[in-house]
């Protein structure tokens, strides 16, 4: 890139302050290659040829950086100008600055490579400040006659541009107009040095400042004669050197003052360092840098300059000649971010104001420039500059630590341990560009799905945005994070983060609208919790060897609950579906009338609707798009069965029980037949039984056996579907694709418990029920109204058998074969009951001798057969089970009076003690029959139609002596 290509840098002004000269770079130049010249000066002589490294080889076993040639005369020449311009000894400072050789780097040669021509330092600068031979011979000319008028005087004695003026006029130039902008430009730079930029401060009543003032602008505009000892130059020279030897005690200073003020100096400066850069290829650093550095401290005694602000000045040229070739040349951002290193071990002992001032300004410079780049890092680098992002951060940083802890008065008065100011910085600088980056990702993920809204099924934004921002998440850890953790040992941490929060914060807001579980919440929810696990792994990952294991930066994710929201949703549908079930479940109840013909079943078609209804419900959510099925399965098992247990309840309700029809046990009393004591209670009972109480057994048809049975079957068919659907949901969770080996267990847990329970305890309530309606109720007439009553023999248990035969047909017919036993069994169980009641409680219409205890015993074995039925009906051991009570009693009503009294008193007597002796008190009714029981003795003797048992009633409970 030639000079005319150099691009502006106008977003980086200078850190030297506000130059108030007008004096152009090239005028700049002119005047600071001239005290270069002078500050090297030579006291004539021949100039020292260069001689290549091959030929000193060839000459010397151990060749010097300088060579002199064997014709010059070294008492009489200062050779810094005329050292040979080496370009083969390795650059010690481009060696520190990290800078490649030219040698190793083709088509970067330096001027003196590029010429083939032997050339002298001296020359070398010429040529890289641009200055003409003509120009340059008039310079050497010059201080040649300053020389040789002022013999031993130090170049920091003279002031410069007075001196040429002095030596110079009109007839040393081609051209007038040359001679008069060089006339021009001296003025300026005394204007510049002594009343613009002094060294001291002018005082307000200082006459000189005023006249020099005044003859400079007076000359700008009517050039003078110089080159003579005329009034006019004797004017400039009195009126320059009382300014320029001024000192701050108001002595005469020995070294004079026109070119150290600041920030002129500085300038000047910076147009010496800047022919460090090869003037055909600016973005390199000559091979000769050394040579020609060490040579430009000369200038430093005149310029006010000292190391640390020749490291401060160098940094800035190299970082500024970085920006203005077009940030091409990482080399250039590298040697600066070395040389500033320097000038970080400076700050720690530099406290002089104008260096801090101008220190202060370079760095904030520095650091905005870099901070630009690196607050939206994202946006800077990329696979074709990466390489420069760690320079660029540790200008930043470097700069920041400066400003912080050697300039900022705040930072003093903390511990310094306090504040890790590189650390903090670049956690600014992740913070920052991946917030913007996960803006702008927001932004392309938006325009993504607007892009696709008709296309079938388009993914929400959210979805799109979490894989965006797990791939940025990626390509943080593995493009910038291994930079940055050079400063920030948790750059991967706080980059994934940050992430979290910005996304996080959208997620928040996407749940806060969810009012039901969508396809469309339920894929951001899955997206968000993978994007979560990977996040928070990355930042595990990269704080593993970090002092607090990463506690701190895993506090900064609290967790998404994206599963905790997806459950909370799921458990809403749940809700939702289970009210739905339990309206289904009363609606198709309010419908059902429980007919045995509607299906070949014999079951309630309410029942089919809402298994149907609840399979759906089942498999709607294992179709849902989540990955928690076995987890949030007991929550939709707990539903369904409540469900369940709701329905069965209400399936059975208004059916009764055994007590419902079983009637109340009559007080013990022996009787007339005219007595009203029976009566009383049986006008009670048998009211109740044929005219249910409201609530307990309505009058309707849906309560009849038939209608039971279906009742019944329905039960046993939900208990059936229960393992169905237990087998179902095992097959469901096999194909989920989250589902472990344990889930299948622990999915089963709960299972179906109040369904399987109140399945169980309706089904026996229910054949209790339909059992004890059939005896008690339906066949009421032919037990209370017809057996036994008056004489035994001729109201025998026949037509009992009839009618019941008929009802077990019906039950058979009915009730499923899975549960006909156990109806059967109950039926049986109540007929017994049934006979024993009609026995020991059948009131005063009923008496019985010893001699019919024969007709009663074959009228139980006929009732004990139709339960058998041949071998058809019911096991001859569950018939001799429950036969074996009404046997026993049978039994008692075989025995003599007097034997019934005497085990009665002697069973008395075993149950209330020697007390009971002188009074036989009178036993409860417990109505647990048994043959031992004094109630169940008492009760067949009050049935004893014989004078032994009236007389022993009578005298021991004074029971009416008749029945």
């Amino acid at each position: 890139m030639g000079s005319n290509d150099r691009l502006p840098a106008t977003d980086l002004p200078s850190p030297f302050g506000e130059f108030r000269g007008n004096l152009s770079d090239s005028e700049l130049r002119e005047t600071a290659y001239e005290i270069f010249v002078g500050a090297c000066r030579s006291t004539g002589g021949k100039p020292l040829t260069y001689i290549p490294q091959s030929e000193r080889n060839e000459r010397s076993p151990s060749p010097s950086l300088l060579s002199y040639g064997s014709s010059a005369s070294h008492s009489s020449i200062s050779p810094s100008l005329q050292r040979s311009a080496t370009s083969t000894a390795a650059s010690k400072v481009k060696k520190a600055l990290g800078l490649r050789s030219s040698n190793n780097s083709p088509g970067k040669e330096s001027v003196s490579s590029k010429s083939k021509k032997p050339v002298t330092v001296g020359e070398l600068m010429r040529v890289q400040m641009r200055v003409s031979e003509q120009n340059d011979s008039r310079i050497r000319r010059g201080l040649l006659r300053i020389a040789a008028g002022q013999l031993g005087k130090r170049i920091e004695s003279i002031v410069m541009p007075l001196e040429l003026l002095q030596q110079f006029k009109s007839s040393d130039f081609t051209d007038k107009k040359e001679y008069e902008a060089w006339q021009m430009r001296n003025l300026k730079v005394l204007e510049a040095g002594l009343l613009l930029h002094p060294h001291l401060p002018l005082d307000k009543s200082d006459t000189g400042s005023q006249r020099l003032r005044q003859f400079i602008r007076g000359a700008l505009e009517r050039p003078i004669e110089t080159g003579k000892n005329n009034e006019s130059m004797q004017f400039l020279r009195s009126t320059v050197m009382s300014l320029a030897f001024r000192s701050f005690d108001g002595s005469v200073s020995e070294t004079c003052h026109w070119a150290d003020g600041f920030p002129l100096n500085l300038r000047l400066y910076q147009m010496l360092l800047e022919a460090c850069f090869d003037a055909n290829e600016e973005t390199s650093v000559i091979e000769e840098v050394d040579e020609v550095i060490e040579l430009m401290k000369k200038t430093w005694v005149t310029l006010g300059l000292n190391q640390m602000l020749h490291n401060l000045c160098f940094s800035w040229i190299l970082f500024h000649r970085y920006i203005t070739t077009g940030q091409v040349e990482n080399d250039l951002l590298f040697a600066a971010n070395n040389q500033l290193a320097e000038v970080a071990k400076d700050a720690k002992s530099m406290k002089d104001p104008v260096y801090t001032k101008v220190l202060s300004s370079a760095l904030s410079s520095i650091l905005g420039w870099a901070e630009k780049r690196l607050l939206a890092y994202h946006d800077t680098f990329s696979g074709t500059n990466i390489e420069s992002m760690e320079s660029i951060v540790s200008l930043g940083v470097t700069s920041a630590k400066i400003l912080v802890e050697d300039i900022s008065n705040e930072y003093r008065r903390k511990r310094k341990e306090e504040v890790d100011v590189a650390r903090n910085r670049v956690d600014t600088y992740v913070r920052s560009s991946l917030r913007t980056a996960f803006a702008q990702r927001m932004e392309k993920a938006d325009s993504r799905r607007r892009l696709s809204k008709n296309l079938p099924n388009p993914l929400p934004v959210l979805c799109i945005l979490a894989n965006d921002i797990g791939e940025l998440a990626t390509n943080e850890k593995e493009v910038f994070s291994p930079i940055l953790k050079r400063w920030h040992p948790l750059a991967a941490g706080v980059a994934v983060a940050t992430l979290h929060a910005c996304y996080g914060s959208e997620l928040k807001q996407f749940v806060s609208g969810i009012m039901e579980l969508t396809p469309d919440a339920v894929q951001v929810l899955r997206a968000a919790d993978k994007l979560e696990k990977d996040l928070v792994q990355i930042a595990v990952e990269d704080s593993v060897d970090s002092e607090d294991g990463g506690k701190a930066i895993i506090r900064e994710m609290p967790p998404y609950e994206a599963e905790t929201a997806i459950a909370n949703l799921v458990k809403e549908w749940i809700k939702t579906r289970v009210d739905r079930m339990k309206e289904w479940v009363d609606r198709n109840l309010q419908q059902e009338v429980w007919n045995p013909r509607v299906n070949k079943e014999r079951i309630a078609p309410s029942v089919v609707e809402v298994l149907r209804t609840m399979d759906e419900t089942l498999d709607a959510f294992f179709q849902l798009p989540i990955l928690m099925h076995p987890a949030l399965l007991p929550d939709l098992m707990t539903g369904i069965d409540r469900c369940l247990q709701h329905y069965i309840t209400k399936a059975k309700s208004g059916c009764g029980t055994r007590n419902t029809y079983v009637p109340t046990m009559p007080a013990l009393t022996r009787c007339t037949r005219g007595s009203k004591i029976w009566k009383k209670k049986e006008k009670v009972q048998v009211t109740q039984r044929r005219k249910p109480q409201v609530g307990t057994v309505n009058g309707d048809s849906s309560f009849g056996i038939p209608q039971m049975c279906v009742r019944i079957n329905t039960l046993q068919h939900i208990r059936a579907e229960l393992d169905a659907f237990e087998k179902r949901i095992i097959t469901h969770l096999r194909n989920c694709e989250s589902a472990h080996v344990d889930d299948f267990a622990n999915g089963l847990g709960k299972k179906f418990d109040l369904a399987a329970s109140a399945s169980l305890e309706g089904i026996q309530q229910l054949c209790d029920a339909a059992a004890y309606k059939v005896i008690f109720h339906d066949l009421s007439h032919v037990l209370w109204d017809g057996l036994y009553v008056g004489e035994p023999a001729s109201s025998r248990i026949e037509p009992l058998l009839t009618e019941l035969e008929q009802n077990l047909e019906i039950i058979a017919d009915t009730v499923h074969n899975r549960v006909r036993t156990r109806v059967i069994t109950e039926v049986m169980k109540a007929s017994f009951d049934g006979f024993l009641l009609v026995l020991l409680a059948g009131g005063p219409s009923r008496s019985f001798s010893q001699q019919n205890a024969q007709i009663i015993q074959e009228d139980f074995k006929s009732l004990r057969d139709l339960f058998w039925s041949n071998g058809d009906g019911l096991p001859i051991d569950l018939i001799d089970k429950f036969s074996k009570t009404v046997e026993d009693v049978l039994s008692l009503f075989r025995a003599n009076t007097q034997s019934l009294i005497d085990n009665f008193k002697r069973r008395t007597l075993d149950s209330y003690g020697p007390s009971a002796k002188s009074r036989l008190p009178l036993p409860p009714t417990s109505g647990q029959w048994d043959r031992d029981e004094p109630n169940t003795l008492l009760r067949v003797l009050c049935h004893r139609n014989d004078e032994a048992a009236t007389k022993f009633l009578k005298k021991t409970y004074d029971l009416p002596k008749k029945l």
